[in-house]
This record gives C-alpha cells, sequence and structure tokens, in this order.
C-alpha cells in the first residue's frame, strides 16, 4: 500500500511539474511584445485610433449632409408657398370655355391691312 501511494504522489508531482512548465511558457509567451499579447494589444491600438478617426469622419459628413438637407427643405418650402400664391392668384383669372384666355376681338386681322395694300384691294 506503500509503494502505491508513493507511485501516485510521484505521479501528482510530476503532474504538477510538467503542468508548471507549460504555464512557464505561456507566461512568456504572454509577456514578449514582439509575437504575443504585446502584438495584438498594439494591433487593437492601433485599430481603435483607425476607428475614432473614421467616427469622425463620419460624424462631420453626416453634419454636412444634415445642413445641406436643411437648407434644401426651407428652399422647398419657399418654393411651395410661392407656388400656392400663384395657384391662388390663378382663381382670379377668367374661365373661357377652350380654358385659354380670350384673345382680343380685333375687326381686321393683323397682317390684313399690309396684305391687302400690296394686293391692291
Amino acid at each position: 500500500m506503500a509503494i502505491m501511494s508513493d507511485l501516485i504522489l510521484l505521479a501528482a508531482a510530476l503532474a504538477a511539474g510538467f503542468y508548471c512548465f507549460v504555464l512557464s511558457r505561456r507566461l512568456a509567451a504572454f509577456k514578449d511584445a514582439e509575437s504575443g499579447i504585446g502584438q495584438a494589444v498594439t494591433s487593437l491600438s492601433t485599430q481603435v485610433d483607425e476607428l475614432s478617426q473614421s467616427i469622425e469622419q463620419a460624424r462631420q459628413a453626416a453634419t454636412r449632409s444634415n445642413k445641406s438637407l436643411f437648407d434644401l427643405t426651407n428652399k422647398a418650402e419657399s418654393v411651395a408657398q410661392r407656388l400656392e400664391l400663384l395657384v391662388a392668384s390663378m382663381h382670379d383669372i377668367p374661365d373661357t370655355p377652350n380654358g385659354w384666355p380670350a384673345e382680343p376681338k380685333s375687326e381686321n386681322p393683323v397682317f390684313s391691312s399690309r396684305t391687302a395694300r400690296t394686293a391692291g384691294i
């Protein structure tokens, strides 16, 4: 029984030693700034900076678009008001049967006097 417990204790000690070896290698890779987590942190930091710049550029573009849209909306509202006034003023024009304004009535057509003189009439 003593030998069995010594073998179990030896196996547990070897397992603990192997576990410590693996942890030391992982910790060395973790501390390494060239290929370990240091490089990942540096890469993430760079990406965060680039993302911040992109967000700022998008914010500026959105502000410009918002101002442009606001100006166009105001212009459209003023044009709509002018159109409403024009349509309202159309109600003052008398209606004719064909929808066109009535032409002034004259006894002779506009070019009749000239044609009549040259033809000898």
